[in-house]
């Protein structure tokens, strides 16, 4: 393998695996699936979250961090090594720093909640929840950006549809 991008994408997926087996292999708590709703047959309710976290905070914090920039990971894999310019790495780099703001935000938020018991509120959500509604899907537009307004330059230039042309003109005879 002589793509190192190759190899850090097989880093982060061996490491995601990892945590998911550290995760299945740790302490069980009471009621983590939830406990039966007071009012409601059939609803559950969470029940303690900082109890349910109590042996996998910081693996799930960890596999969350890891899956963001295994996303941007492979977003960069369908990008050409040669194309990759430093003003794309600049993109690039920006992207990873916004989608890892909002994963620390949204950590954050929770663990506030949980210490504390009182959240703050952002358009009728509590704020850790906004952040996984709103900030998740905001830090996919970077990358769409990049992939629509740099298409002829990084995906698919004018001199591969011209090599494409012809590799239609080839089959055709």
């Amino acid at each position: 393998m002589h793509n190192k991008l190759v190899i850090v994408i097989f880093s982060l997926v061996f490491l995601m695996a990892g945590i998911l087996v550290a995760v299945g292999l740790s302490d069980t708590v009471a009621n983590a699936g939830g406990v039966a709703h007071p009012e409601f047959n059939g609803m559950q309710i969470g029940g303690d979250g900082a109890a349910r976290l109590q042996h996998i905070d910081g693996l799930a914090t960890a596999f969350h961090g890891l899956l963001v920039v295994l996303i941007v990971c492979l977003a960069v894999l369908g990008v050409n090594e040669e194309r990759r310019d430093s003003r794309f790495w600049a993109y690039i780099a920006s992207t990873l720093l916004f989608a890892l703001f909002v994963w620390w935000r949204i950590h954050a938020e929770y663990q506030s909640f949980l210490d504390t018991g009182v959240t703050a509120y952002f358009l009728g959500f509590p704020v850790a929840t906004a952040y996984q509604l709103f900030g998740t899907w905001l830090t996919a537009i970077p990358l769409v950006l990049i992939y629509s307004l740099g298409f002829r330059k990084y995906i698919f230039t004018e001199e591969d549809e011209q090599k494409f042309e012809q590799l239609l003109e080839e089959s055709e005879k």
